[in-house]
């Protein structure tokens, strides 16, 4: 049986690491949700995930200061990067994966953003 898919998500929302943890568990992917920077960049070397989801604004720091240098540095993990205050987009490296979604995220804009993967 193929390894599931791994997602990691760092996000200080509750409610939204939930919502996307169910998401993605009925899609049979393995998630692991981290609510700082610190614990979040230990599970990313740990389970090199296939999709990383990445908030802005996290108690620790601002997460999508991180984005270039874990693209470099995990160039096969898709990174989403999320937030609800439009801050501009960290300058990404050219071959990087990513995305942004703006909070609130919803079930239809999982849909339409992952049907593909």
């Amino acid at each position: 049986m193929p390894e599931s898919k791994k997602v990691l998500i760092i996000d200080d929302e509750t409610d939204l690491c939930l919502l996307l943890k169910d998401y993605f568990i009925r899609k049979n992917y393995k998630v692991d949700i981290s609510h700082t920077i610190k614990e979040g960049l230990e599970l990313l070397r740990t389970i090199g995930p296939d999709i990383l989801f990445l908030d802005n604004n996290l108690p620790d720091g601002i997460g999508w200061t991180l984005a270039p240098e874990i693209a470099e540095n995990y160039p096969s993990t898709y990174i989403v990067l999320i937030s609800a205050f439009h801050p501009l987009l960290p300058e990404m490296p050219e071959k990087a994966q990513y995305r942004t979604i703006e909070k609130p995220i919803s079930f239809a804009d999982l849909n339409k953003q992952f049907s593909q993967l």
